[in-house]
């Protein structure tokens, strides 16, 4: 005889704590987002079950569906976070030797930085010479007016 387990009933109101906290939102903002107090939204954490339209306002304010709070499941939120950051993917040992998708680079940004350099170089010679040219006219017209 095979035993299978029911699906354990979500406690809605800890998961809304535990997607609040994930998400780093503070109760009060969240109080704000909904027009309670924070007093209010820490009760509703400890709801077992919330109302489904207040259910839909807070999983419209964290960014979630509702389905995420009806649904929650610590273990598999922390596996995916866990899994679905860049870090995680395989090919991370890649992006470091350049090779990976994420940051391939199709420039050395040190070319880039020489060539800034020679670009200066030039501007800077460029301005000497007209100051030159500036102050050798300025001498000739001087020169001119002295005579």
């Amino acid at each position: 005889m095979t035993i299978t387990s029911m699906p354990e009933k979500v406690h809605q109101g800890r998961a809304v704590k535990r997607l609040r906290e994930i998400l780093h939102v503070k109760q009060d903002v969240l109080a704000d987002a909904l027009n309670i107090s924070q007093q209010s939204v820490s009760l509703l954490e400890t709801k077992e079950t919330i109302e489904p339209e207040q259910l839909e306002l807070i999983a419209k304010t964290l960014k979630v569906p509702v389905d995420a709070i009806k649904n929650f499941n610590e273990d598999a939120a922390i596996y995916n976070i866990q899994h679905n950051y860049e870090g995680a993917n395989t090919n991370a040992s890649n992006v470091i030797n350049g090779t990976g998708n994420y940051h391939n680079c199709t420039f050395n940004a040190l070319d880039k930085w020489a060539e800034a350099v020679d670009e200066i170089k030039k501007l800077n010679a460029a301005l000497l010479k007209e100051k030159d040219e500036k102050i050798a006219l300025l001498e000739k017209m001087l020169g001119e007016k002295k005579k």
